[in-house]
C-alpha cells in the first residue's frame, strides 16, 4: 500500500510533484489542532510550515505516523519531545532559507539606516522630505549577531563586505570559528552595549523567550537599532515600544511577531518601526528549496532511509552518513543477534568501535545498535528516533570505547555486557559488503549475520555435530554453513548453524538433551 503524506500549508509545486511520484498526497491547509488529530490517524508523514500546531496529541493520534517535517528551519511549532517519545523522526530544512533570511535581514538594516520606507511612503504622497531623512552608512559601525548559527553566520559574511565591525553571543561556537568569519565573540550585554544594530538569529523556545527585554533593552545605545528576523517572542514588544517611545532606541524593524498577525498596533504603526509579515523566508528559491529538501527526506524516511536534516535523531553530514552506511545494517543486526543470546538480565552494557567506524560520529551506530537491542524486548516501537530515550527509561548504562585498529580486520563494532549469567560479547564485521559476526565470548568464528542461526554451547566432544545434523535433517531443515569456535580440543566452545528454515517446536529441546551441549537457542535476524 503506497504511504499516505498530509500537507497542512503551502507547498512548492516542485515539492508535492516529488512526494507525488512516489506517495499518496493531501494537501489541507487551516487545519486546527482538534480537525488535525482527527485526520492525522490515516497519514504515515505530514509536512508543516510555521502556523501549523503539532501537538503532542496530535502526534498522539498519528497512529502510522512516522515523520512530522518542518518546511523551514524552525521547529517550535513541533512538539519534538512528544515526537521522540513516540518514535516519530522530526526533519526540518535548515539549509534552504539561509541565503533568503541573511537577505532580508540586511534589507532590513538598510532600511533602518537610510530611512527606504518613510521616504518612499512620502514620495508616493507627493512629498519630498529630503532634508529630514538623513541616514547613516553601515561602513565602520558595529553589527552585533545574537546566534552565530548558519543564518547569522551568514548575515556576518554579507555585513562585512559592508565594511562593518562584528561582534557576536552564542554560547555553542568556539571563539575560532568565530575569528574565520571576521567576528569577535562577546557576552550578550557586552553586545548590547557596543553595537549600532543588533540583529538577533536564535530559536524561539522557553530558554529565548524574552531574552530581549526592558534590562537588556537599556543596555542599547540610545542611537542603536534592533532587527529580528528569527521568531517572535525572543523581543518583549512592550518594552520595545516604550523604548522607542520614550527615545531611548532610534528604531526596529520587524518580520516576526509574538502573535501574528500582531497585536501590537502602536508598535507596528510607530514611525520607528520597519515592519514585514514574516517574510524573511519568503523567495521563490527558498520556498523550492525547503520544499525539494524536505521532500527528499519524507520519501527517505518512507522508505526505510536516514534523512539528511533530523532533529530528534543523531544527525550525521553527507559524508559521514556516507561513510558509516554501510555500518548501521551490522549495528541493528549485530544489536539483534546480542539481545537474542540466552545471556541474562544486562547489568552494565558496552559498546565498542574500532578502525573506520572509531573515526567518526558514531552517534548513530550507537542508536542502531540499541535498535536491534531492545526491539524484541520492549512493548513500544523502538527506532533510531527513541532507542536512546528508550534505553535511559530502563535505566540502561552504556559506556562507549573507540579504538584506532580493529584486531585482524579494517572495522569492528562490539558489544560488551556483564550480566547475570557472567561476562557475554559479540563481535561484528563488515565483509564483503555483508555483515559478519566475527566473534562470540571471546571465540573467533565467521558467519554472514542473516536469516536463521542456531547457537549452541557445548563441551568439544566427538559427533556432537553429527548428532545436531541428524535430528535436523530428520525434520528436514537444511544446513547452509557451520562455525566452530573452540580453545582445544575436549575444551568449551560455540557453534552457530546457518539454516534455512525455521526450527520446528520441541526440536530445541532434543538438541538440549544430547550428552555435550549446554545451551542451544534459535536466534533471527
Amino acid at each position: 500500500m503506497m504511504s499516505r503524506v498530509l500537507v497542512t500549508e503551502p507547498l512548492s509545486e516542485e515539492g508535492l510533484a516529488r512526494l507525488r511520484e512516489r506517495t499518496e498526497v493531501d494537501v489541507r491547509e487551516g487545519l486546527n489542532p482538534a480537525e488535525l488529530a482527527a485526520a492525522i490517524g490515516e497519514y504515515d508523514a505530514l509536512i508543516v510550515r510555521s502556523r501549523t500546531r503539532v501537538t503532542a496529541e496530535v502526534l498522539e493520534a498519528g497512529v502510522r505516523l512516522r515523520v512530522v517535517a518542518r518546511a523551514g528551519s524552525g521547529v517550535d511549532n513541533i512538539d519534538v519531545e512528544a515526537a521522540t517519545r513516540r518514535g516519530i523522526l522530526v526533519v526540518n530544512a535548515p539549509n534552504g532559507n539561509t541565503v533568503a533570511v541573511a537577505e532580508h535581514t540586511m534589507g532590513l538594516i538598510l532600511a533602518l539606516a537610510r530611512h527606504i520606507p518613510a521616504g518612499d511612503a512620502a514620495t508616493k504622497e507627493g512629498g519630498w522630505p529630503k532634508g529630514a531623512l538623513i541616514g547613516s552608512e553601515l561602513r565602520g559601525k558595529t553589527l552585533g549577531i545574537i546566534g552565530l548559527g548558519r543564518i547569522g553566520a551568514a548575515v556576518a559574511r554579507r555585513a562585512a563586505a559592508f565594511e562593518m565591525r562584528l561582534v557576536a553571543c552564542d554560547p555553542f561556537v568556539p571563539a575560532e570559528q568565530a575569528a574565520r568569519l571576521g567576528v569577535e565573540m562577546v557576552p550578550l550585554e557586552a553586545l548590547l552595549q557596543q553595537a549600532d544594530f543588533v540583529s538577533i538569529h536564535t530559536p524561539g523556545n522557553e530558554r529565548t523567550r524574552g531574552l530581549i527585554d526592558a534590562a537588556r533593552l537599556a543596555l542599547m545605545k540610545p542611537a542603536a537599532r534592533l532587527v529580528n528576523c528569527a521568531r517572535g517572542g525572543i523581543v518583549d514588544e512592550a518594552a520595545l515600544q516604550q523604548a522607542l517611545a520614550e527615545g531611548r532606541l532610534a528604531g526596529a524593524a520587524l518580520d516576526v511577531f509574538a502573535q501574528e498577525p500582531p497585536g501590537a498596533p502602536d508598535l507596528v504603526r510607530s514611525p520607528k518601526t520597519v515592519c514585514t509579515p514574516h517574510l524573511a523566508a519568503s523567495t521563490e528559491e527558498a520556498q523550492e528549496s525547503c520544499a525539494l529538501d524536505v521532500a527528499e527526506q519524507v520519501l527517505a524516511v518512507l522508505a526505510g532511509g536516514v534523512a539528511r536534516y533530523p532533529v530528534n535523531a543523531p544527525s550525521l553530514s553527507s559524508e559521514e552518513l556516507a561513510a558509516l552506511g554501510p555500518y548501521l545494517e551490522l549495528a541493528t543486526r549485530l544489536g539483534s543477534f546480542f539481545g537474542q543470546m540466552d545471556g541474562g538480565a544486562v547489568q552494565r552494557l558496552e559498546f565498542a568501535y574500532a578502525g573506520e567506524p572509531a573515526e567518526h560520529d558514531t552517534a548513530l551506530l550507537r542508536a542502531a545498535l540499541l535498535v536491534g537491542l531492545l526491539r524484541l524486548v520492549v512493548e513500544q516501537p523502538v527506532n533510531l528516533v527513541n532507542a536512546g530515550a528508550v534505553a535511559a527509561g530502563r535505566g540502561l548504562a552504556i559506556a562507549e570505547r573507540r579504538e584506532p585498529e580493529a584486531e585482524s580486520y579494517t572495522n569492528l563494532l562490539s558489544i560488551h555486557a556483564q550480566t547475570t549469567a557472567g561476562e557475554r560479547s559479540v563481535m561484528g564485521s563488515v565483509v564483503r559488503g555483508r555483515p559478519h559476526v566475527v566473534g562470540i565470548d571471546g571465540y573467533w568464528l565467521d558467519f554472514p549475520l542473516e536469516g536463521y542461526l542456531l547457537l549452541s554451547e557445548h563441551v568439544e566432544q566427538a559427533g556432537v555435530l553429527g548428532r545436531m545434523g541428524t535430528i535436523l535433517g530428520e525434520a528436514g531443515v537444511s544446513i547452509s554453513f557451520v562455525q566452530v569456535g573452540r580453545w582445544g580440543r575436549g575444551s568449551r566452545g560455540v557453534m552457530v548453524l546457518g539454516l534455512d528454515d525455521p526450527v520446528p517446536a520441541g526440536l530445541l529441546e532434543r538438541m538440549r538433551a544430547l550428552p555435550s551441549i549446554r545451551t542451544a537457542r534459535l536466534i533471527q535476524v
